[in-house]
């Protein structure tokens, strides 16, 4: 084994219910996954396929931590999300059996800095600098898929300063966790560590040093931080 130069980054750990815990890999998000929000933003819906951008593992910040308000930005906004956790190997896997990849579901917030992804937009650069960036991505613990009931009017609520700012039915997705593993499949080989961060619904807004954010999804653990 090569020697490095220096310590590797340790790499960031998600509890999973139960006791175990789930090294996080890669962060691969949904954008425009929600109608309204898409709406919101001043587009109409890509309803040919998904789009993607993705997160550093070490924009993970766990649930309960507080966050510092990031550089460089005066428009922090929070987007609350459903996130799925990959445990197995997927390559061009077909809807019927996108789900025997899933190793179970957390409650997530995918941190953006507005002013810098719309500087980015404007100018038809990458947004990774409004998007990928430290603490960006806060994670509650997994809970696995067999121990998750029926989704069916499955609720994703945010509120800040326990106001709510975002709230929608994971019904108004619109693409299906099945079809979203099944699309990024033929895009990247998926495998144990890849976290999918599965969009938004409308209502994300700014947030200040102070505000405190709780988002819950019907029996998933909720994620909770405060803007410092």
């Amino acid at each position: 084994m090569t020697e490095t130069a220096f310590p590797p980054r340790q790499t960031p750990v998600i509890p999973i219910a139960g006791g175990s815990g789930f090294p996080v890999a890669r962060i691969f998000c949904v954008g425009r996954n929600y109608a309204a929000h898409a709406a919101e933003m001043g587009h109409d819906v890509d309803r040919e396929a998904p789009f993607y951008f993705t997160k550093s593992a070490h924009a993970v910040l766990l649930s309960g931590h507080d966050m510092p308000y990031p550089p460089r930005t005066s428009d922090l906004h929070h987007e609350m999300e459903l996130v799925m956790a990959i445990g197995g190997d997927a390559h061009d896997i077909g809807k019927a059996d996108a789900m025997d990849v899933v190793l179970g579901y957390a409650c997530g917030l995918d941190m953006t800095r507005r002013d810098l992804q719309a500087a980015a937009k404007e100018k038809r650069r990458p947004w990774d600098t409004g998007k990928d960036f430290e603490n960006a991505a806060i994670i509650a613990p997994i809970k696995p898929k067999d121990e998750m009931t029926a989704w069916g009017g499955a609720k994703i609520q945010l509120t800040v300063n326990d106001l709510v700012r975002q709230e929608a039915l994971l019904s108004d997705m619109v693409w299906s966790v099945r079809e979203i593993i099944a699309d990024l499949s033929t895009l990247y080989t998926l495998g144990p560590g890849d976290l999918i961060m599965t969009g938004t619904p409308a209502g994300v807004g700014p947030v200040t040093p102070g505000d405190v954010l709780r988002g819950t999804i019907d029996d998933l653990a909720s994620v909770t931080t405060r803007i410092v």
